[in-house]
C-alpha cells in the first residue's frame, strides 16, 4: 500500500505517525492488548485538545476506556482526576482496576463506608460524594483537572438523578468533564446543553456493537431467529430485516386456538397440572420451564447466560427449581474451586449468622454453578456470584432488572422470561429502553463470537411487538432535577439567591422545558388557525348559534355538577358510616373485588397514623382493615363503600388472632359464615335525580326551546362543528397555560423552597442562618425534617438505639404498601419521639402545600415511615441476626443496605448537631450498627 503513495503523501503519513508518538494517547494505547474502536479514539483525542466529551454507546462496547485515558491524561498534566460512578458496585470495582494498573498509592476510593487514600491524584467516588464535596468547598478540589462522571445516564432517574446536575452545573470551569452514557435517543440535545453549561464539548455517538447480537425466541423445544435476513437480487444488496415468518405463523395459530381453562368432560375447573398437560397435548409448542431452559443453553453452547427475572422470589424460586431438577453445569475441579473463594470470602461472616442467611443453599447452587442476584441478598453473597460468574465458576445467574444498570458482568446469552414487569404502580410492557439494557449484557468481548438474547415463547405474544422492542433504539434521556432544601441553602450560601436562580435556570430540566415550548407555541398558532375555519362552519343563518352551543353545554355542565355533588354527598355519607365502624363489628361490603361478608379487624381511622403508621393512604377517609369471608385480611378504600355501611352483627375477635396466620384467618372466617350467613343482603335502592327538581335546569332548557337556533334544520351539523370548536378552544387554552408553566419552572420552585426556609429562619435575605447552615450538612429526602427535629430538641436525651429507631424513619421507604396491621415501635421515650417526629412532619406538610411545594413532582417531605424502627432498635440494642431478621420478615440485603443509609443519616446527624447529647448518641448507635454482617458487608 505504501508503494503507491507518492513521495509526498510518505511524508506526510510519516509526519502525522510522529506527532500521534508525541501525544499522551500513544503510550495508552500501547497499554492495551487490542487495538481502541474508532470512537474510542475520536473522544480521547478531542479530550487530549481540551475539549469535554459526551460518549453514548452500548453497553460492553468499551466506553470506560475514554474514562481510563482522562486518568491517563491527568496523571500524565500531574492534575487530579475523579471518577464517579452511581454505585458503590461499581466505584468498588473501578477502584481495584485503577490499583492494578496505576497502584495503590495513586488511587482512593470514597463511598459512604469506605475512605482509602482519599488526597490521591486519582480518586473514585460515588456521584453524591462529589456532590457533597462541592458544596462544603473541600480542599480536595484544589488541582482538579479532570472528572469522568460513568453512565451518566442516571441523571433520569427521579430519585437520585438531580445530583448529577448538581455536579455537572457546579463543577469549576477549568475541569474537564467526560460523560459516559448509554446509548440515547437525545445524545446531541444533551450534548448541546454541555455545551452551554461545560464549554466546548464533543459529542460521540457509537450504535456499534462489538460483540453482534442474536435474537431468538425459544417456544417448546425449538429455537427460533427472531429475525430472518431478506436478500435482494444483488445478494447483499437491498438486504433488510424481517419478523421470521415461522413465528408469525406460530403465534397466529396459538392465538387462535381456545384457552382449555375448563374440563368440559367433568364442568368443573381443572387444577393447574392438568391445565397444562392439557395445553402440552394440544399444542406443539409451549413455555419451557427453567431448568428446562438452561439445558437447552448448555446443550448449545450458549453458557453463561443471566435470565431476567422481575422478581425476587421469582429468582430464588428458580435456583431451587433447578437444584430440584438435578442440573450440574460443574464438574468436581470446578466446584472445589468454587467451595475454596466462598470460604476464603465469607470467613469474616459469624458462624451463627449463616444459617439465617441460607449460606449452605446457597453454597450448593454455586457449587452447581447455579445463582440468584438480586437487591435482597447480602451484599458480600452478590459480589461472589459476580465474581464467580466474571471467572466462568458460575454458568446460570437468576436476576432481576437491577443487575442491567449495575457492575460489568456480561454473559454469552441473556434470557428473558417475559416482557412485563411491575413498575411500583401496575403490571407495564417493558420499553425499548429497558429491552436494549437488558439484552445489552449478552456477549463478552473478547471472549464470545456473538451474544444471543433470548425470549420466552408466551402465550399471547407478538412477534412483530418483540421485533419492534428488539429494534428501536428509543431511550430519550430525559431530566429529573429537581430543587430541595439542602439544595437551596448551599446554594444561597455560596452565591446568594439572585445568581442561585440564575444558575438553576442552566439545569438540563429548564433546557429541555424551553427546547419543548417552541414546539408548543407552533401548536398553538395552528390550533387558532383551525378555529377560524370552525367557527365559520357553525355559523347558522336564524342567529347566533355561539350563545345556542354556549346554552347547551351550561346544561350538560349543570347535570354533571349535581350528579357529581350527589356523588360526593353519597361518599360523605358512607364515610360517616365508615367512622362509626368498630372492631368486631360484622358488615357487608357492596361493591369491588372483596364484596361480601367481612369483619371487621380495625377501623383504619386517620387518626391512627398518630400511633406511626403511614397515613397516607388514610387521606380519602377511614380505611377499615377487615377480614372477609374467603379468609383474605385486607385494608379496604372508600371506593369500596359508595354506599352507607351499618354493621349486621358483632363479633368477638379473639386475642391470640394473628392476620398473617393463615391457620388463624381459616378458623374466624369460619365463624363469621356461621354467625352472618343467614343475613338478608338487599342492593341498595337508587335515589331520586337532584336533577328532576333542579331549577336552573327547567330555565336552560326553556331557554334553548325557545331560541332561534333550535328550530334550525342543520341544528346538529352546526352543533359537531361547535363542538369541535369548542374542544380545540379548551386545547389550545391548555397549551398556553402549559408555555407559561414550562418558563422558569425550576426558578419558580427554587423561590418557593426559599420562601419556606425564610419563614422556617433558615436564610435571611441573601444570608444563611445557623439554623440554615446546619439544614446544610444534612442530606436526603427528609432534610428539612430532620434540621426541625434537631431544631426542636425532639432526639435529645434518647439512647443510641432509640436515636438509631427514630433516624432510620429518615431513610426508610417500604417497597409496597403495608396492608397488615402499624409497625412494631420501641416503647418508652423512642415511641413518643417518632409521633413527635410524624407531627412535626404534618405541620411542614401543611407548609408546603400553603406555599404550593408539590410532593407529586418530586419536591417537598415525603411522610417518614417506621417500618423499619423495631428493626434498627433491635440491632442497635446487640441482639442476633436470626432474631431481628425472623420479627420484622425482610430479606438479609434489604436489611444491610437500609442499615448502612441509616448509619449514614447518624453520621450527618452527629456532624449538624451542636456538640452534645446528640451528638455523642448517634456516634454510639453508628457503633452499636455497625457490626456482623453490617460491618463485613463491603458494598451497601
Amino acid at each position: 500500500m505504501t508503494d503507491e503513495l507518492s513521495p509526498a503523501e510518505r511524508y506526510a503519513a510519516s509526519r502525522d505517525r510522529a506527532a500521534e508518538q508525541a501525544t499522551a494517547l500513544a503510550p495508552f494505547r500501547e497499554m492495551y492488548d487490542f487495538e481502541l474502536d474508532p470512537f474510542q479514539i475520536e473522544a480521547c483525542k478531542a479530550l487530549e485538545s481540551g475539549k469535554g466529551v459526551l460518549v453514548a454507546a452500548p453497553t460492553g462496547s468499551g466506553k470506560t476506556i475514554v474514562g481510563e485515558f482522562a486518568v491517563h491524561l491527568a496523571l500524565t498534566q500531574g492534575r487530579k482526576c475523579f471518577y464517579t460512578t452511581p454505585i458503590k458496585a461499581l466505584s468498588n470495582q473501578k477502584y481495584t482496576d485503577l490499583v492494578k494498573r496505576y497502584g495503590a498509592d495513586q488511587v482512593g476510593l470514597l463511598t459512604g463506608d469506605n475512605s482509602v487514600n482519599s488526597e490521591a491524584p486519582v480518586v473514585v467516588m460515588t456521584t453524591e460524594v462529589l456532590r457533597n464535596m462541592l458544596y462544603a468547598g473541600s480542599q480536595s478540589l484544589l488541582g482538579l483537572g479532570h472528572v469522568v462522571m460513568d453512565e451518566v445516564h442516571y441523571l433520569s432517574d427521579r430519585f437520585r438523578g438531580a445530583v448529577w446536575e448538581e455536579v455537572i452545573i457546579h463543577l469549576p470551569e477549568s475541569v474537564t468533564l467526560v460523560s459516559l452514557s448509554a446509548t440515547v435517543s437525545n445524545a446531541e440535545e444533551f450534548g448541546d446543553w454541555l455545551d452551554t453549561v461545560r464549554g466546548d464539548t464533543e459529542v460521540i455517538v457509537s450504535e456499534h456493537r462489538p460483540v453482534p447480537l442474536w435474537q431468538h425466541v425459544l417456544a417448546g423445544r425449538r429455537m427460533y431467529d427472531l429475525f430472518e435476513e431478506r436478500y435482494g437480487q444483488d445478494g447483499d444488496q437491498g438486504g433488510r430485516r424481517e419478523v421470521n415468518p415461522d413465528l408469525v405463523r406460530l403465534a397466529r395459530m396459538e392465538n387462535s386456538r381456545p384457552s382449555f381453562g375448563r374440563d368440559k368432560r367433568r364442568g368443573r375447573n381443572m387444577r393447574e397440572a392438568d391445565r397444562e398437560r392439557e395445553r402440552r397435548q394440544r399444542s406443539r409448542i409451549w413455555t419451557p420451564g427453567r431448568p428446562e431452559v438452561i439445558d437447552r443453553l448448555d446443550a448449545e453452547g450458549l453458557l453463561p447466560a443471566i435470565t431476567f427475572i422481575f422478581s425476587r422470589a421469582g429468582c430464588e424460586a428458580a435456583v431451587q427449581q433447578c437444584l430440584h431438577a438435578g442440573l450440574r453445569l460443574n464438574d468436581e475441579s470446578a466446584r472445589s474451586q468454587v467451595r475454596a473463594i466462598v470460604e476464603e470470602r465469607t470467613a469474616g461472616i459469624p458462624d451463627e449468622d449463616l444459617h439465617v442467611l441460607g449460606y449452605f443453599e446457597w453454597l450448593e447452587g454455586l457449587e452447581r454453578g447455579i445463582a440468584a442476584h438480586h437487591a435482597g441478598m447480602l451484599p458480600t453473597f452478590k459480589e461472589v456470584v459476580e465474581e464467580l460468574f466474571v471467572r466462568g465458576l458460575v454458568k446460570a445467574v437468576f436476576a432481576t432488572e437491577t443487575l442491567a444498570l449495575g457492575i460489568n458482568m456480561p454473559a454469552r446469552s441473556v434470557v428473558l422470561e417475559k416482557l412485563v414487569k411491575w413498575n411500583g404502580e401496575q403490571h407495564a410492557d417493558i420499553t425499548p429502553g429497558e429491552y436494549t439494557q437488558l439484552t445489552g449484557r449478552a456477549g463478552r468481548r473478547g471472549i464470545d463470537v456473538e451474544g444471543h438474547a433470548v425470549v420466552l415463547w408466551q402465550r399471547t405474544m407478538d412477534p412483530a411487538a418483540l421485533a419492534g422492542l428488539a429494534g428501536t433504539r428509543t431511550y430519550p434521556l430525559r431530566s429529573s432535577f429537581k430543587p430541595s432544601y439542602n439544595m437551596a441553602v448551599n446554594l444561597v450560601s455560596q452565591f446568594g439567591r439572585h445568581r442561585s436562580r440564575e444558575l438553576l435556570e442552566t439545569s438540563f430540566a429548564q433546557f429541555q422545558a424551553d427546547k419543548a415550548v417552541v414546539g408548543i407555541s407552533r401548536q398553538v398558532q395552528r390550533n387558532e388557525e383551525g378555529l377560524e375555519g370552525y367557527r365559520a362552519s357553525m355559523t347558522c343563518h336564524l342567529g347566533d348559534f355561539d350563545e345556542y352551543a354556549r346554552l347547551r353545554r351550561e346544561l350538560k355542565d349543570r347535570e354533571t355538577e349535581l350528579a357529581r355533588q350527589g356523588a360526593a354527598q353519597r361518599r360523605a355519607a358512607a364515610a360517616v358510616a365508615l367512622e362509626k365502624l368498630r372492631p368486631g363489628d360484622v358488615i357487608h361490603v357492596p361493591t369491588g373485588k372483596f364484596a361480601g361478608l367481612a369483619l371487621v379487624l380495625d377501623p383504619g381511622l386517620p387518626a391512627g397514623r398518630v400511633g406511626g403508621h403511614r397515613g397516607m393512604e388514610y387521606h380519602d377517609g377511614p380505611r377499615p382493615l377487615v377480614l372477609t369471608a374467603e379468609r383474605q385480611v385486607k385494608r379496604l378504600a372508600s371506593i369500596d363503600f359508595p354506599v352507607p355501611v351499618e354493621p349486621l352483627d358483632r363479633m368477638r375477635i379473639p386475642k391470640s388472632f394473628n392476620p398473617r396466620s393463615p391457620q388463624s384467618r381459616r378458623d374466624l372466617a369460619s365463624a363469621l359464615r356461621t354467625k352472618a350467613g343467614h343475613h338478608d343482603m338487599r342492593r341498595h335502592r337508587k335515589e331520586r335525580s337532584a336533577a328532576a327538581d333542579d331549577t336552573e335546569i327547567s330555565r336552560l332548557r326553556a331557554a334553548i326551546r325557545a331560541h332561534p337556533c333550535h328550530g334550525c334544520s342543520d341544528r346538529e351539523d352546526h352543533a359537531r362543528w361547535g363542538e369541535r370548536y369548542h374542544r380545540l378552544l379548551r386545547d389550545t387554552r391548555q397549551l398556553e397555560r402549559r408555555i407559561e408553566g414550562r418558563t422558569n419552572t425550576i426558578a419558580r420552585t427554587f423561590d418557593r423552597i426559599c420562601s419556606l426556609l425564610s419563614e422556617l429562619g433558615y436564610l435571611r435575605g441573601d444570608e444563611v442562618t445557623d439554623e440554615g447552615r446546619r439544614l446544610a450538612r444534612l442530606y436526603g429526602e427528609l432534610d428539612l425534617l430532620a434540621s426541625e427535629c434537631l431544631r426542636e430538641g425532639v432526639w435529645e436525651g434518647l439512647p443510641p438505639a432509640e436515636l438509631a429507631a427514630c433516624a432510620s424513619a429518615l431513610v426508610y421507604e417500604a417497597r409496597t404498601a403495608d396492608d397488615a396491621l402499624p409497625p412494631k415501635l420501641p416503647t418508652g421515650r423512642a415511641k413518643d419521639a417518632l409521633g413527635e417526629m410524624v407531627r412535626i412532619w404534618g405541620r411542614l406538610d401543611a407548609l408546603e402545600e400553603q406555599h404550593k411545594i408539590n410532593q407529586a413532582e418530586g419536591v417537598g417531605q415525603r411522610e417518614p415511615d417506621l417500618g423499619f424502627a423495631w428493626a434498627a432498635y433491635r440491632w442497635a440494642s446487640g441482639h442476633g441476626l436470626d432474631e431481628v431478621l425472623r420479627e420484622i420478615d425482610m430479606p438479609a440485603g434489604d436489611f444491610v443496605r437500609w442499615t448502612k443509609q441509616l448509619i449514614d443519616v447518624l453520621g450527618q446527624i452527629a456532624a449538624a448537631a451542636p456538640e452534645g447529647t446528640v451528638t455523642r448518641s448517634a456516634r454510639r448507635a453508628v457503633d452499636g450498627l455497625l457490626r456482623g454482617v453490617v460491618a463485613y458487608s463491603s458494598v451497601g
